[in-house]
């Protein structure tokens, strides 16, 4: 999701200080000017080529989308086929949400420096070797395994999809394209819920694995015969010295140090405990180191020229809001539908397709509307509202609830949800001044809109547990089927079960009731979220969209 499917620290920093683009790109400068047809003829005609690289870049797009969301529905499943443990089925779900956060930047930087294709082509293998791996595993051990290697293909997928687009397209054309990549995006993660609720339910979950061998041989394939990018005119020696392996090795530290303890809060440990804070403080003290050592390397991981613009910075600030928003949503709307009206898992995916269907619409429709207008800061101020107004109204659904009102109901976040996803990267790339950095910007701003969804993950879980455990403990002492319910940690992998426990339906619908608040609550702290979007997307100002300056990674043939 989109994809997929993407740190503050390091942005903190980054506010703080400018500097130069980098010897590499001073080597490398050019002066690209439109062709006079361009300018007087219209546009020219895409090659082959291009259409074939764009065709992968969805794909890739389509890849990410689809895992980051096909496991969800199917870990009850998994875990008790495998004979894996609470703890076991949590690391399966976030390890891979783990690994691709951790990698995503590096991608990034390494394919600015040594040129997209090996990253690429390391991505896709990866991915597929994951995919094996998940499938034939006959363990959560092995399991788990097998989604790490996942994320760290599915890092490079996700985050070079992007950084790929915007080599090869000019900025005035690219508001479309980012339309046209919304659409996989989101197709994926409308497919992803319902394929696992399929596989799990009718076939075996194996198949959330073998599923991706066709595509990504296909996209890799596609990749190797059409997408030759021009290459960096440096030896590798060269190039290995300009990267930043001191930048890099601190972030990989910090990242891990400090998302770990994030996202297994409230789910493993509280977050009062030495296991959480301790690891947590460690790794927010090397983000700190890592921002500080920034402005030295000649190719940073995160380049502080990046945030000089305060445009460009609201734009990577509000792109992580909306993660906070996107990844949170994903995951707690289908379990409202579990919990509250004991839909199954499949049953859930399908009453969430309006929301998925209509943010694709809306993602393709906005970058066309800004396609038309040349214009998108009243296009993103209205997305945030809509979006604000759209999970606040999401608290009114109850038991008694209508499935038109069901579908209504999640229009509005669907407009402003997926209308954002287009958005939000037209006023970074306008902000930069040099061609050559909106690939690395589109890269890093993945990685906010990732790291955003795990921090949203965190807060959100810890708005439901604490809000539950009010909820259960109001009820007095429970039979002894709902024991379970007396630790929070297990209220989520509990639901599936909710229609078949043995219980009145009196202290079905209290227990019931406990869910609808909780699962509110979370809405409700993401109405504030998106609320602190619209004040930050305030600050973003109107950039021209016309330049047809092409990148030195540009597709080779362009003129």
């Amino acid at each position: 999701m989109e994809n997929s499917e993407k740190s503050a620290a390091p942005v903190a920093g980054a506010l703080l200080a400018n500097s130069s683009p980098s010897d590499l790109e001073q080597a490398n400068c050019h002066v690209n000017t439109p062709e006079p047809s361009a300018q007087h003829n219209g546009p020219r005609r895409k090659p082959l080529a291009f259409h074939m690289s764009f065709l992968t870049i969805n794909i890739m797009c389509f890849l990410v989308s689809i895992d980051a969301t096909i496991l969800a529905v199917a870990i009850p499943v998994i875990a008790h086929e495998l004979n894996g443990t609470t703890l076991e089925a949590f690391w399966a779900s976030i390890s891979f949400l783990l690994a691709v956060c951790v990698v995503q930047p590096i991608y990034t930087s390494v394919s600015n420096v040594i040129g997209r294709a090996m990253p690429l082509y390391s991505s896709f293998l990866f991915f597929i070797v994951g995919s094996i791996v998940f499938a034939l595993s006959r363990n959560m051990g092995v399991l788990i395994t097998g989604r790490v290697i996942q994320g760290f293909g599915a890092g490079g997928l996700d985050v070079l999809n992007e950084v790929i687009l915007a080599d090869i397209t000019t900025l005035k054309e690219r508001p479309k394209y980012i339309g046209y990549l919304s659409i996989p995006m989101l197709g994926g993660t409308i497919l992803g819920p319902v394929l696992g609720g399929v596989f799990s339910q009718y076939v075996t979950w194996r198949w959330i694995g073998w599923i991706n061998l066709p595509l990504s041989v296909f996209g890799l394939l596609l990749a190797v015969l059409f997408l030759s990018l021009k290459p960096i005119n440096l030896t590798f020696q060269e190039k290995m010295r300009r990267l930043d392996w001191v930048g890099m090795a601190l972030f990989t530290v910090g990242c891990t140090l400090f998302a770990s303890p994030v996202a297994w809060a409230g789910a493993m440990f509280p977050w009062s405990s030495y296991k959480t804070l301790i690891p947590l403080c460690l790794g927010a003290a090397v983000l700190v180191v890592f921002a500080w050592y920034e402005s030295r390397p000649a190719e940073p991981v995160f380049p502080y020229r990046i945030f000089k613009h305060l445009t460009a910075s609201m734009a990577l600030l509000a792109t992580f809001f909306h993660g906070i928003v996107t990844y949170s949503i994903v995951m707690y709307t289908p379990l409202f539908f579990q919990a509250v009206y004991l839909d199954a898992p499949l049953q859930s995916a399908v009453i969430c397709l309006p929301l998925c269907c209509i943010s694709a619409g809306f993602g393709l429709f906005s970058a066309i509307a800004v396609e038309i207008i040349r214009k998108y800061r009243l296009l993103i101020w209205a997305s945030w509202v809509l979006t604000a107004v759209g999970v606040g109204i999401l608290s009114l659904l109850d038991r008694s609830s209508t499935l038109a009102a069901k579908a209504s109901l999640q229009v509005p976040l669907a407009i402003g949800m997926g209308s954002l996803f287009a958005l939000l990267n037209l006023p970074l790339q306008a902000s930069l001044s040099n061609v050559d950095d909106m690939g690395l910007a589109a890269g890093i701003l993945v990685s906010f809109r990732l790291f955003g969804g795990l921090i949203g993950l965190a807060i959100c879980s810890t708005v439901f547990n604490n809000v539950f455990g009010s909820q259960i403990n109001s009820l007095g002492q429970l039979p002894d089927n709902l024991g379970i319910l007396s630790d929070v940690r297990e209220a989520v992998g509990l639901v599936p079960l909710l229609k078949d426990l043995n219980m009145t339906t009196e202290l079905l619908d209290k227990v019931i009731e406990a869910y609808r608040v909780s699962i509110s609550a979370v809405f409700w702290t993401l109405t504030g979220t998106a609320g602190v979007g619209f004040l930050i997307s305030l600050l973003i100002k109107e950039k021209s969209l016309e330049s047809e300056e092409l990148g030195k990674q540009q597709l080779e043939g362009k003129k």
